[in-house]
């Protein structure tokens, strides 16, 4: 055994291995060291044929998901080798094998997850001063590629997506960014992978044999080969991880810069998007306010508005125009939000039924789901708005799989598949007939006791039963005479015979094994509905998109009711127009009705900048900041906080505020405002926006 596991250790030199021994994951070695620490786990030790015991720990294999996901979340990578065959039935040491390896990105543990957030993992390429970047989460089926050609664009682009995990190949840790910065500040794991990734003709095979296409330019990867090669190599990297086929990750996204504002990570973390800039705590920012969904989806997809805000004003009025409509029909918009909040995380529950680690109460939850897409689908058809009538034709009923699931899976199943109770009665013959041995097993005996007793005339004929011979008929030495030809003698006694014949057999090896075979009936049984299920992942995937949209409009129809926000009006004329503008956090975190309002105006014209002054604490820098939050919530079809609106669309939204020295760059406070200034002026274009707070003050 333990030449196996230093076998394995070899082969996955860069994991944290955990080897599975009957119920418990082990751990060896240094592995076992470290994570005694990272995990305070109890380090002992286990005799491996050397003069030393190896160190070892160990944790119960059903509450393994923890540990492996609180050691994901430290930045290792942890490969799970698991028994492959029943140690019953193994002939000499049970066969093993990896059959996962979890890093930060890749942890698919959504009961570990935070469901409104996503768990991105990034790969780059850096070749010719030009970045292929690929953006996956496999929780979700998500899976975007870009190409970029500027470094700090590239940062903001990937921060954008809060990845857990980096891979890139070697090139990129010499192509000016600040690696070290990701890994302390940001907190992400990066990797460097080798060459063989980015192997062109091998991503390029791969990419048209799991996308089903003969050519890759159906997919909109026409003339990008960096974003090619990076999608190949990311793609390569969770084939490896994840040892699945990957199924729900069914479409490329292309991130086209031009059809959504670009917003840095420093506007991101300065305007407090999603969390708060001191405390990083969701309560305080934007999200905080905006976030009234219902489904872990939806919560998803309102972040992905405001990390990406519309710059297609026909694309932003549509949602105005859904969030309208649902405002001026509030007993259909809070009956929809009552069957939204059922609604279980269909994308990542649908996640584990493709990767095969979907259990019973998944797909309960999944059923429960499907039976509120009817109703739904039903109040949504009933609305004139294009978007609200088109997220309607794109919700499937999903009514055969929910029948599915209904005739199949008893209504409270055990968590596992290894306890039975799974499979309703009605569903499968078989089953029942297992059932019923399994329950009447002993009328039945009684019944074939007496019906051969009075087919044979042996009066005292008794069926027995002990651990050597099993079930068997006693027959006395003197109603021997009468035994039938087809009994087949097993023991001899002193005072008689005993006996058994092919229907005694059959079902002493019903009732012997009733239990163990009903099991692994209802277990084949379940994967055989979970991977029906499966094949059904597009359905599903695309109409949890349209639950996602409709929570997140139904959420800004009910925080425009509840907060008295605005419709704002949209224009291309370069004028941003705000009548008794609100800071939507700020308002919220005073006493009622003590917020003083602010009017603003800006145009091409004479007002092209504004210069606000005035004493400490006198609220500049909230006036600054809720100009920004208005015009950004406008862009992603939200209304807003203030008496009349009218926003000019802007392509980006730059904020400069009360830098800090750069001690890890070793940067002073000048230099670091000084450099953020610079990249504002080279990056912003007439139709921008810049909100410039105290520049200088660190001089």
């Amino acid at each position: 055994m333990m030449q196996h596991y230093l076998q394995m250790k070899e082969e996955y030199s860069d994991c944290i291995l955990f080897y599975r021994l009957g119920d418990f994951y082990e751990l060896f070695f240094d592995d076992a060291k470290e994570c005694s620490r990272v995990l305070e786990l109890t380090l002992t030790g286990k005799a491996c044929g050397l003069e030393e015991r190896a160190p070892m720990c160990g944790v119960p294999f059903h509450a393994a998901e923890v540990y492996i996901n609180k050691l994901a979340e430290a930045g290792y990578k942890v490969a799970i080798c698991e028994q492959l065959e029943d140690p019953k039935d193994a002939k000499g040491i049970v066969k093993r094998g990896v059959i996962r390896v979890v890093t930060p990105g890749t942890n698919t543990n959504i009961s570990e997850m935070d469901g409104s957030v996503n768990s991105f993992i990034v790969c780059i390429l850096y070749s010719s001063d030009r970045f292929g970047l690929a953006i996956a989460d496999v929780t979700t089926g998500e899976f975007s590629v870009a190409e970029i050609d500027d470094a700090v664009r590239l940062r903001d682009e990937m921060l954008r997506f809060s990845p857990k995990e980096i891979v890139c190949n070697e090139a990129m840790f010499m192509s000016g960014i600040n690696v070290e910065e990701l890994r302390q500040a940001q907190h992400i794991y990066v990797n460097a992978l080798a060459p063989r990734y980015f192997d062109e003709e091998a991503g390029e095979k791969l990419i048209k044999e799991h996308f089903r296409v003969a050519h890759t330019d159906g997919l909109g990867l026409h003339d990008m080969p960096f974003a090619l090669s990076a999608a190949g190599a990311l793609l390569i990297y969770l084939y490896e991880t994840q040892k699945n086929d990957l199924e729900n990750i069914t479409r490329i996204n292309i991130l086209n810069a031009g059809s959504y504002m670009l917003i840095d990570s420093s506007t991101r973390r300065n305007l407090e998007l999603t969390c708060t800039l001191r405390e990083k705590e969701k309560r305080g920012s934007l999200i905080w306010i905006l976030d009234k969904t219902k489904t872990a989806m939806g919560a998803r997809m309102l972040r992905q508005f405001l990390e990406q805000p519309l710059t297609d004003r026909k694309a932003i009025e549509e949602r105005l125009d859904a969030v309208a409509e649902l405002s001026e029909r509030l007993m259909d918009r809070d009956e929809v939000r009552e069957y939204l909040n059922t609604i279980y995380d269909i994308e990542r529950l649908m996640g584990r039924v493709v990767f095969k680690t979907a259990n019973p109460r998944d797909m309960i939850a999944l059923r429960s789901s499907m039976s509120m897409l009817g109703p739904i689908k039903s109040i949504l058809q009933g609305f004139s708005s294009k978007l609200i009538k088109r997220l309607a034709d794109e919700i499937d009923t999903m009514q055969d799989m929910y029948e599915l699931i209904e005739k199949a899976l008893c209504d409270d199943p055990p968590i596992t598949v290894h306890e039975g109770g799974i499979i309703r009665e009605g569903y499968s013959k078989e089953a029942d007939e297992l059932r019923d041995i399994r329950s009447n097993g002993k009328e039945w005996l009684m019944k074939l006791e007496s019906d051969t007793r009075e087919s044979t005339g042996i009066k005292n004929l008794r069926i027995r039963s002990n651990k050597v011979f099993g079930y068997y008929f006693e027959v006395t030495n003197s109603y021997l005479s009468l035994v039938p030809d087809d009994f087949i003698r097993k023991q001899t006694l002193a005072g008689g015979e005993r006996y058994t014949t092919a229907a005694l057999q059959e079902m002493e090896d019903k009732i012997m094994n009733s239990e163990e075979r009903l099991i692994a009936l209802e277990r084949a049984l379940f994967t055989e509905v979970r991977d029906i299920l499966a094949e059904n992942i597009g359905r599903l995937q695309d109409t949890a998109k349209a639950v996602a949209y409709t929570d997140v409009l139904c959420s800004l129809s009910y925080v425009a009711e509840h907060e008295n926000y605005v419709r704002p009006g949209i224009n291309t004329k370069g004028v941003i127009s705000i009548k008794g503008g609100r800071h939507p956090v700020v308002e919220k975190m005073i006493p009622g009705g003590s917020f003083v309002t602010n009017d603003v105006y800006l145009d091409k014209g004479e007002n092209r900048i504004s210069i606000i002054t005035g004493p400490n604490m006198a609220g500049k820098s909230t006036y600054m900041r809720l100009t920004a939050l208005i015009v950004l919530m406008a862009h992603i079809g939200s209304y807003v906080p203030c008496e009349i609106a009218d926003i000019s669309i802007v392509d980006r939204i730059f904020t400069r505020v009360g830098a800090s020295d750069d001690l890890a760059s070793g940067q002073s406070t000048f230099m670091v405002e000084m450099t953020e200034v610079s990249d504002i002026l080279k990056s912003a274009t007439s139709r921008s926006l810049l909100i410039l707070d105290e520049i200088g003050r660190g001089t």
